[in-house]
């Protein structure tokens, strides 16, 4: 019976992996989309997305709707508002930000440290691995930082763009890491509600704020585009909306699923890797070496940390068999 567990879990993880790369290839997309809506400003792209991933959400959650509502409480919602607006409406519009001034490169490099973020906050938690185990993982980190700083600021390219792109990616980077910890940490809780669900109302919700934000957003720039630059801008908030906010968020919900915890964050590295792809193939060029430095120090880092959390839990794990063992 547990070698055939065992054989489900081996056979299992190389489906997650691949559940991951197809997420991270999705989700990478969101990336290029302010560059393709470049005559937009980064507001209007944000709700042309939401708005677009509200009405989704709408039509997918209608069939259930009348049994739904009554599982989701008052806790939810203010939860489900504040994540909206933090991890959804102003995160993308500083993404875009980043990505119309700073580059996709550099924006997808910032916001490639999230699983570190993430894991410094995790470690205040009981239990957590200390900070002190985490110190390798944070110097790698701080050497690719280091690299993405000197791109934005002291490179023969780099501008005042450059600068103010950098730091919008920082605060975007700010943003998704509080996204990602109260999402989280409001998953935990979550006990009549299903993931799905829980990304449609997360959908509905943002939906409902990109519509409030909508009059702001038409009068952020100019109104006289062409009916051309119009339809490109809604095919790609469309596109977005089910390629990144549906499809992207399903798969990383089904590789959650399929592979253990401590390689969760590791997959988010495909996002940074399918948006520096992306972006290098819009820019027409290669990487720069500081771009290839700094990609190998977050990657470094990435792995260093779950190598730490995975030693942590199989230490946990002997503990516990020990108390067992002994009748305890």
């Amino acid at each position: 019976m547990a070698n055939n567990q065992q054989a489900d879990t081996a056979g299992a993880i190389p489906l997650g992996m691949l559940c991951g790369a197809g997420a991270g290839a999705l989700w990478g997309l969101v990336f290029l989309a302010p560059e393709l809506a470049r005559p937009f400003t980064p507001l209007q792209v944000a709700v042309g997305r939401y708005l677009a991933y509200g009405l989704l959400s709408v039509i997918m959650i209608a069939p259930r709707w009348k049994n739904l509502k009554r599982s989701i409480t008052k806790k939810d919602w203010e939860a489900l508002f504040w994540l909206s607006l933090c991890g959804n409406i102003v995160y993308y519009v500083m993404l875009s930000q980043a990505v119309q001034k700073g580059g996709i490169a550099l924006s997808s490099l910032v916001i490639g440290f999230l699983p570190v973020t993430v894991t410094i906050i995790g470690s205040k938690d009981k239990g957590a691995v200390s900070f002190l185990a985490l110190l390798p993982s944070l110097l790698f980190c701080l050497a690719g930082a280091l690299c993405i700083t000197w791109q934005a600021f002291d490179a023969p390219q780099a501008g005042s763009h450059s600068v103010s792109g950098f730091f919008c990616a920082l605060v975007a980077l700010v943003l998704w890491t509080a996204y990602a910890v109260g999402n989280s940490r409001c998953l935990v809780r979550l006990h009549a509600l299903s993931v799905h669900d829980w990304n449609l109302l997360t959908g509905i919700v943002t939906g409902a704020q990109a519509l409030l934000l909508s009059p702001v957003a038409l009068l952020s720039g100019p109104l006289n585009y062409d009916a051309g630059t119009l339809g490109r801008f809604v095919a790609v908030s469309c596109a977005v909306a089910v390629v990144a906010s549906i499809f992207g968020n399903a798969l990383w919900n089904r590789m959650s699923r399929l592979v253990p915890l401590t390689m969760t964050g590791q997959m988010i590295l495909f996002e940074t890797f399918f948006a520096l792809i992306y972006g290098f193939l819009w820019e027409s060029r290669w990487p720069r070496p500081l771009e290839v430095v700094a990609f190998v120090c977050i990657t470094l880092s990435v792995l260093t940390c779950v190598s730490v959390h995975h030693k942590h839990a199989t230490r946990g794990r002997r503990a516990v068999d020990g108390l067992m063992e002994n009748g305890v």
